[in-house]
């Protein structure tokens, strides 16, 4: 099979479709592939690293308040369409899937014109104004919330697939993930982790507690800052407490984390749709902490499904304290029975079979065609 991936932006929108790529790999071996992405994106570094064929289109989103930058995006958008089609009419796939952000606009659209069968994936609760604009051009829409199929009343069709990146983590090597953080077999582990670039608020409340970790020291803590507030949040927390205790682990970036995941009892993170599908694929308890600096607040929609059915504790982070965060751990981590029923209703809510479900609807519109 021949398939086009377009998703940009961010980590969240493009390891998506490389877990697509490669269950298409896994079950195809001769598959082909070509990466269509933004020229500003993390996608222009990180899918060359992946080792897919990567073709770059200048696109930008558009701004919800009136803006002559809309009138510069518009011209983006029109170009990036006539671009795109040149480039899907040489590489002729048979099928184009879309995982977010603003550079799939121009991608799955000259799919839809050129009569390509094309599939949009929607991994948020609560749905981006791209993936609505496709919705009524594309053959499928993909989501990765159960319930959520409603956000797409233009759709010509509307399936629960899970987020692929479930699949990817199910191979994880647990007993890797704890010789990478240098911890003994089967420890308690507690993860915390701001996203691949960090945040302040959560580095903030981990400084503060810190000094309350004494009282867990069966526990091992790894704080993942970001690479940007490493050295800073270190230095604060060493001054609060002299010097870091061997049950405190401190980590700039992790690059294995699915296998650190495998060896996590409970995660401290925020709710990007991707990052909770690896969680629930795997049923680890969680601590959620939405970003307030996303579109349409849709990580508080996607961190209330978690704690809607038990798999999460919520804290805002109007209301993040080191205190608030410190207690809300120490609940879960001191009661066996409640960290076993929030990692069951986690893992209940996990889809590890995504980017198989995925694959079989690219495989069943190409066939189609």
């Amino acid at each position: 099979m021949r398939v086009v991936l377009s998703g940009g932006g961010t980590g969240g929108h493009i390891y998506p479709a490389v877990a697509v790529a490669r269950q298409c790999e896994a079950e195809d071996p001769d598959s082909e592939f070509l990466y269509i992405g933004g020229t500003r994106g993390l996608e222009s570094k990180l899918v060359p690293q992946e080792n897919l064929p990567f073709e770059a289109i200048d696109i930008t989103g558009f701004r919800r308040k009136l803006s002559m930058d809309n009138v510069k995006t518009v011209m983006r958008f029109l170009k990036g369409v006539q671009t795109s089609k040149k480039l899907l009419k040489e590489f002729k796939p048979d099928v184009v899937i879309g995982t977010g952000g603003y550079v799939c606009g121009p991608v799955v659209y000259a799919a839809a014109k050129l009569g390509i069968p094309s599939i949009i994936h929607e991994q948020n609760a609560i749905p981006g104004l791209t993936n609505q604009f496709l919705s009524r051009y594309v053959s499928t829409v993909a989501v990765s919330f159960e319930g959520s199929e409603g956000a797409f009343p233009k759709a010509k069709r509307v399936i629960y697939t899970g987020n692929p990146r479930a699949t990817t983590v199910q191979t994880a090597n647990r007993e890797r993930g704890f010789a990478t953080l240098g911890i003994p077999m089967n420890s308690s582990v507690v993860l915390i982790v701001g996203g691949s670039r960090g945040a302040k608020a959560i580095n903030d409340a981990m400084i503060e507690m810190a000094p309350r970790l004494e009282k867990l020291k069966h526990i091992h803590f790894v704080y993942v800052t970001g690479e940007t507030y490493f050295d800073q949040t270190r230095e604060d927390i060493r001054s609060r407490l002299g010097s870091l205790p061997n049950h405190l682990h401190v980590l700039p970036y992790i690059h294995n984390m699915p296998e650190v995941l495998a060896a996590t009892s409970l995660i401290v993170n925020r709710a990007g749709a991707s990052f909770l599908a690896e969680i629930t694929s795997l049923g680890i308890p969680s601590v959620l902490i939405p970003s307030p600096n996303v579109t349409n607040n849709h990580q508080v929609a996607n961190a209330r499904e978690l704690e809607k059915a038990g798999a999460a504790k919520v804290i805002l982070e109007k209301e993040l304290t080191g205190k608030r965060l410190y207690e809300s751990i120490e609940d879960i981590m001191m009661n066996y029975n409640l960290q076993q029923e929030m990692s069951a209703s986690s893992r209940s809510l996990g889809k590890p079979d995504s980017a198989k479900v995925i694959v079989e609807e690219m495989r069943r519109l190409s066939r189609g065609r």
